[in-house]
């Protein structure tokens, strides 16, 4: 039979054990409700409505802007909020109330794709009035794990007929139809692809060492020198042409020749004016009608003198037309300059002075 020492050592243990239970009981719910401030601390009451629970549990994190404020405390059905039917109620710590809003949106999300859904409630644009307890925040929709697969179903039926028609084209070329399948099978075109590679690298190797004119033009500097020489040329005519050098240069800088055809179309402007007022030779020749008539039967008297001329007709016609005529005034002429020469040679001769006294 145990003594009465060891009965009370006994039940001493057991109390211990109990109050040790009893302390990890309180610290684990103090841990479980870190989240909302504390057992004792000031909690706050918010509800909102979702079409879709998304997997949402009771128990779930509740945050604001990435960090946790709280947890799902109630996770129901109320048929009579259709299309909305899935409440939720969040128990949030009353030291955040502040940053809540009555137009901050909630929406229900994953972290990562595989894991578990929570409530994450976002105040960025919000600038309402702090909600009061028992408020309801709006419902902000974000698309869920089926929805993205429901969305890339045509992506992936998309890519199915491209890898068809992939496998369509590599049987193509494995069976030699087409360039492409001749130059994998055929070994004639790869020998004429090895070909033509073989002179494209002879031909780079000559213009590498600058043989023919294309290798000259990019390795030898004389066709550089001589535009260079060129561009310089141009520059000093360019110069010359600014300071106004040179007919170009006057040409681009004096005003005397604008001025000069400024004047002469001024004058001529006054001239055409006089022509047309009728002053002049050249006006009334336009507007004068008996002057132009005098004119052209001078013309006319001109013409039909130049008619007779040209048929030999009077003495300047004989002079023209008939050469009998034109060698015998020739003689006169010779005879009339030599006795001319013979009076100047021996004037006495010709001319005697007599004087008689009566």
């Amino acid at each position: 039979m145990p003594s009465r020492k060891e009965i009370e050592w006994s039940q001493l243990r057991v109390g211990s054990l109990v109050l040790a239970a009893l302390a990890a009981l309180i610290g684990l719910i103090f841990l479980m409700s870190g989240s909302t401030g504390g057992l004792f601390a000031h909690k706050i009451t918010l509800r909102c409505y979702f079409k879709n629970a998304q997997g949402l549990k009771e128990g779930a994190p509740v945050t604001l802007e990435g960090v946790t404020i709280g947890n799902v405390r109630k996770v129901r059905v109320q048929p009579s909020r259709n299309p909305y039917p899935v409440e939720v109620v969040m128990e949030l710590a009353g030291e955040f109330q502040s940053a809540l809003h009555t137009d901050s949106t909630a929406v229900i999300t994953q972290a990562g794709v595989l894991g578990d859904s929570f409530v994450d409630i976002d105040s960025t644009h919000a600038s309402g009035p702090v909600p009061a307890n028992s408020a309801e925040l709006t419902a902000s929709s974000s698309p869920t794990l089926q929805d993205v697969i429901s969305s890339s179903q045509g992506s992936i039926q998309d890519l199915q007929g491209t890898i068809g028609k992939l496998n369509k084209v590599l049987d193509s070329i494995n069976s030699g139809r087409g360039t492409v399948g001749r130059l994998v099978n055929d070994r004639e075109m790869a020998d004429h692809f090895a070909a033509v590679a073989a002179n494209l690298e002879t031909i780079t190797n000559a213009l590498s060492s600058g043989k023919g004119s294309a290798g000259k033009f990019i390795n030898d500097p004389t066709l550089y020198n001589h535009i260079n020489s060129a561009a310089d040329k141009l520059d000093q005519i360019t110069t010359a042409l600014n300071e106004g050098k040179g007919s170009a240069g006057k040409l681009l800088k004096d005003d005397s020749l604008y001025n000069n055809v400024n004047e002469t179309v001024k004058n001529t402007n006054e001239m055409v004016s006089q022509i047309n007022k009728g002053n002049g030779a050249v006006g009334k020749l336009m507007h004068d009608k008996a002057f132009a008539q005098k004119l052209d039967d001078t013309v006319t008297s001109l013409d039909g003198i130049l008619k007779s001329v040209n048929a030999g007709e009077g003495t300047i016609g004989q002079l023209v037309k008939n050469r009998t005529t034109v060698d015998n005034l020739n003689k006169t002429l010779v005879s009339t300059h030599d006795l001319l020469e013979a009076i100047r040679a021996d004037p006495k001769k010709y001319f005697v002075i007599r004087l008689k006294l009566f």
